[in-house]
């Protein structure tokens, strides 16, 4: 029995090309569509030179390296000495090049103006769609500078390194540095995101806002930036407290890595164990007012969430609808297979949703910047309801998106398990599913003009879709009900994201895309999985609103 080959002059048939050599941001229609139509159309030039060097091959291969060959921690030089340094392979330093240099970890405080968030947003996601774990240390740097200018006179000595567009990674003096990275440590063994039962200690020096901390940190993030916010114990309570890595002498702080974590995924960023034995720090805000001094920082790193985990679901859509495009099976293209072009398009709607949300949430950061109070209070919930959503929606549509490409996708060359293992990272990251609602109810009890703001946003779309009029109405009656509230924040809060991202779409999507939404979404006529997608949906349509075109 002769045996058929499936190659000819060395090349495998029925293969996809590479989705490479394209610009990541011009071939993302809907992000390049919110980019406009939320304020950031002055910097579309630099939106679209940043997509055409991210979508380079060369570039690609950057994302695939700094994870093939993840951080090593060394805490002792050949003396003995205690360095506690972590090492990266070039491709890391050279993608913190990339997303600093095009200002992802400064720009709206190098340039204060409407729309600059939006711009920053659309930044972000297109360098996440290379690799998503070096925009750690990038957004806590840019989530850094609001927590500082709590403390003028450390602001007006860092902030101009924090927004440098330089990339630095050696470790010296902040005094001696032009520019630098901030990360943060709030965690705690026995609390976790409970951080009042943080037990670590900080003890009052004698020297100006100076204090020595001793304990420990479970999580610390980047741990080799140059500085850290770091909660502590005072008399007062909770505080928030500047610690450098090296001293202004030159020597090192008691500042000791124990190990790296061994994570699901992120693998191309380090995680870190720290232990803290009267580590020099200098106190952020009032003394006991640490949670509140920093959550400014933690409010600006739950948006990166969002727009993080958006990019990551863009990221496999358009994978999977590239592969599916480029691939037969049964004597046509997987495209061209009704199931198949089901699935894809319930992939898009939700990658589209995701993207629509998070850089509308992005413009709220403006506005509220400009003082416009109902932004203020429509950012203050839909930061907790967006990145609830988003991040909780990402594994599922990874995995799905996995297995549009079958067998291919579960391997690692595909580049689908780096995605489908860093999907449930945002989802966790700056407070999990739980801590993200009850945050929702908390911002609702505080200030009922967060609810009002976000019903407001809703009815934008009032009377232009049944199923999203009907759905509105629902979500009105149960928030009118607030007792077992904490045991229904789940359901309330997924309702409130359905409907805005509903909102959104009836406004500014394609009616294709919006009704197919509200009607799989909000009513009765989707299934739970991807792919049941309601007879009559223009599924063509939706799709290749989302393919990318080599």
């Amino acid at each position: 029995m002769a045996v058929v080959s499936d190659t000819v002059a060395g090349s495998a048939l029925n293969q996809p090309p590479p989705l490479q050599d394209y610009n990541i941001a011009g071939e993302d229609r809907v992000l390049m569509e919110a980019l406009g139509r939320e304020g950031g159309e002055w910097a579309t030039d630099r939106v679209l030179a940043l997509g055409e060097h991210a979508g380079r091959r060369e570039t690609l291969e950057l994302g695939r390296l700094a994870n093939e060959y993840p951080p090593k921690l060394r805490t002792h030089d050949r003396y003995g000495n205690r360095i506690d340094e972590v090492e990266f392979h070039q491709a890391w330093h050279e993608l913190m090049r990339m997303s600093i240099g095009v200002g992802i970890s400064s720009l709206p405080w190098r340039e204060p103006q409407p729309g600059v968030n939006v711009v920053r947003g659309a930044l972000l996601i297109t360098a996440s769609q290379v690799e998503g774990g070096h925009q750690c240390p990038v957004t806590m740097t840019f989530a850094a500078v609001p927590t500082l200018r709590k403390q003028p006179e450390l602001a007006a000595e860092l902030e101009p390194k924090l927004t440098s567009l330089d990339y630095d990674p050696d470790l010296r003096p902040l005094t001696d540095k032009q520019s630098a990275l901030c990360g943060m440590g709030m965690t705690e063994r026995q609390g976790g995101s409970d951080v009042r039962a943080n037990t670590t200690r900080a003890v009052n020096t004698g020297f100006d806002g100076e204090y020595a901390l001793t304990g420990h940190k479970w999580f610390c993030s980047a741990p080799m930036c140059d500085a850290f916010l770091i909660l502590a114990q005072t008399d007062a309570g909770v505080s928030c407290f500047l610690v450098p890595r090296i001293l202004p002498d030159g020597s090192r702080n008691e500042f000791h890595l124990q190990r790296l974590k061994d994570k699901l995924g992120n693998r191309s960023n380090a995680s870190s164990e720290l232990e803290l034995d009267g580590a020099l720090g200098r106190i952020v805000g009032e003394p006991g007012r640490g949670v509140p001094t920093i959550i400014e920082m933690v409010g600006h790193t739950r948006l990166d969430c969002a727009l993080g985990s958006a990019a990551l679901m863009r990221a496999a859509v358009a994978q999977a609808t590239h592969h599916a495009s480029h691939r037969s099976a049964f004597g046509k293209l997987l495209a061209d297979q009704p199931l198949m072009r089901n699935v894809l398009a319930d992939l898009c709607l939700e990658s589209e949703a995701a993207t629509t949300g998070a850089m509308r949430l992005a413009r709220a950061y403006d506005e509220a910047a400009a003082g416009d109070e109902r932004a203020a209070a429509l950012k203050r919930v839909a930061t907790a309801v967006l990145k609830y959503w988003i991040c909780k929606r990402g594994p599922s549509l990874a995995a799905e998106a996995l297995e549009v490409l079958g067998g291919n996708g579960y391997v690692e060359e595909s580049g689908m398990p780096r995605i489908y293992r860093e999907a449930p990272l945002n989802s966790i990251w700056e407070g999990s599913g739980n801590v993200m609602c009850l945050d929702v109810l908390r911002a609702v009890a505080r200030d009922p003009g967060a609810l009002e703001a976000l019903r407001a946003e809703i009815a934008e779309a009032a009377g232009a879709n049944p199923a999203l009029d009907r759905f509105t109405a629902r979500l009105d009656q149960e928030l009118s009900d607030f007792s077992d509230i904490e045991l229904r924040a789940r359901s309330v809060v997924e309702r409130m994201a359905l409907a805005l991202q509903a909102s959104l779409l009836v406004r500014h999507a394609s009616p294709a895309v919006a009704d197919a939404f509200c009607a799989s979404r909000l009513g009765s006529e989707g299934g739970k999985a991807f792919g049941t997608l309601p007879s009559g949906t223009d599924f063509e349509s939706i799709i290749e609103r989302h393919r990318p075109r080599l």
